[in-house]
C-alpha cells in the first residue's frame, strides 16, 4: 500500500540568460534595510535548494532558472586500481525553475541507470517572528523518476513502461536557530511500481535528518543522513550518510561532499546504496549551481528578513 506523504570550474566562464546574471546567495538570503514590526522572515535556512544529496526546504525565487551539475565518483576504498574512485563517476545534469517564490519545478538526467527525473516542491510555511510567529519552514516535495537502461539480454520478459517508473514523496521541515545553525527532518517514501524480489517491498520508508553549521561568512558544514525503516528497505542496502561543505562564490553555490550514496535523485541514493560509510565505502562528490534571472527583478519586500 502506497503511503503518500503530501506533499568550480565548469561554470567559471560568465554566462548570460536574457542579459542578466544572478547572485544565488543574494536571492536566497536577501536582506533589506526596511524596518517593520509586522513580520520578520527567517531566510537562508540552507544555502541551496539541496542539502547535499537530498532537497532542503529552500525554493527558488520566482523567474529564477538554476542549472545544476551533480557529480559522484566511485568508492575511495577501491584503491589505486581505480585511482581511489576517480576512474568511475555518476553525473546528473538538471535545471530548476521558480514558478513563484514558494513553488519550484525541476528535472534532470543522470548516468545512473540512465535515469530521468522531474519534481515539484512547494513551500507551505515560512519561519518568521513578529506579528505572526511561525516556528519552522515546511516544504512538500513530489518527484517521479524513470529508468531508461536497455533491457538485459536473457530476460524471460520485457518490462512494461510502468515497471520503470518510481516516485518519491517528502515532507521537509526545518528550523534555523540563531544565525549559524539549522536543523531539518525529512520523512520520505519512495515507491517502486515493480520490484525484483518476491519479498521486496514496493514502498521504502525513510526518515532523514540534516544540519547546517555556518563556519565562515560564505562556508557552511553540512551533515545529511537517511535511516530506512526495517521491513521497508531492500536487503543488503545501507543507510546514507553525507558530510560536506557549502561554499558560496558569487553566482555559484559549490557543494563538496563525502557520501556512501549511489546515484543521484531520491530513488537511487536513498533506497539502493550498498556501501558502508564507516567501512571506507566513501564517494567524493560535488554539486555546482548557477542561477540566472529570466524576467524583471521583483520589487523589494515590505517585511524585514533575518539571515
Amino acid at each position: 500500500m502506497i503511503l503518500l506523504l503530501t506533499l568550480s570550474s565548469v561554470f567559471i566562464v560568465p554566462c548570460r540568460l536574457l542579459g542578466q546574471n544572478v547572485n544565488l546567495d543574494s536571492l536566497l538570503a536577501t536582506e533589506t534595510k526596511e524596518k517593520t514590526s509586522d513580520v520578520n522572515k527567517v531566510t537562508s535556512t540552507f544555502k541551496s535548494t539541496r542539502v547535499s544529496n537530498g532537497h532542503s526546504v529552500e525554493t527558488l525565487p520566482a523567474k529564477i532558472l538554476d542549472i545544476k551539475i551533480q557529480h559522484r565518483f566511485g568508492y575511495v576504498s577501491d584503491g589505486w586500481s581505480q585511482f581511489f574512485g576517480l576512474d568511475n563517476a555518476t553525473i546528473r545534469i538538471g535545471a530548476d525553475y521558480g514558478i513563484t517564490d514558494r513553488l519550484m519545478i525541476g528535472g534532470g538526467r543522470a548516468s545512473y541507470d540512465k535515469q530521468w527525473d522531474v519534481f515539484a516542491k512547494y513551500k507551505l510555511l515560512e519561519q518568521q517572528t513578529g506579528k505572526k510567529n511561525v516556528p519552522l519552514t515546511l516544504s512538500l516535495l513530489a518527484s517521479a523518476m524513470i529508468e531508461t537502461m536497455p533491457t538485459e539480454e536473457g530476460l524471460n520478459y520485457k518490462p512494461y513502461f510502468s515497471d520503470r517508473l518510481f516516485y518519491a514523496f517528502q515532507v521537509l521541515m526545518a528550523r534555523k536557530f540563531g544565525s549559524a545553525f539549522s536543523l531539518q527532518l525529512m520523512p520520505t517514501v519512495v515507491h517502486y511500481n515493480s520490484v525484483k524480489g518476491a519479498n521486496d517491498p514496493n514502498d521504502i520508508i525513510s526518515l532523514g535528518g540534516a544540519t547546517s553549521l555556518k563556519i565562515a561568512k560564505r562556508t557552511s558544514l553540512v551533515l545529511e543522513y537517511y535511516y530506512n525503516l526495517p521491513g521497508y528497505k531492500f536487503d543488503g542496502t545501507k543507510n546514507v550518510l553525507s558530510v560536506g561543505f557549502d561554499i558560496e562564490t558569487g553566482g555559484h553555490v559549490f557543494q563538496l561532499l563525502l557520501t556512501n550514496g549511489s546515484g543521484i535523485a531520491e530513488r537511487p541514493f536513498i533506497t539502493e546504496s550498498t556501501g558502508d560509510f564507516f567501512n571506507g565505502d566513501i564517494r567524493i562528490g560535488f554539486n555546482i549551481s548557477r542561477a540566472f534571472q529570466t524576467g524583471s527583478k521583483k520589487k523589494k519586500q515590505t517585511s524585514s528578513q533575518i539571515e
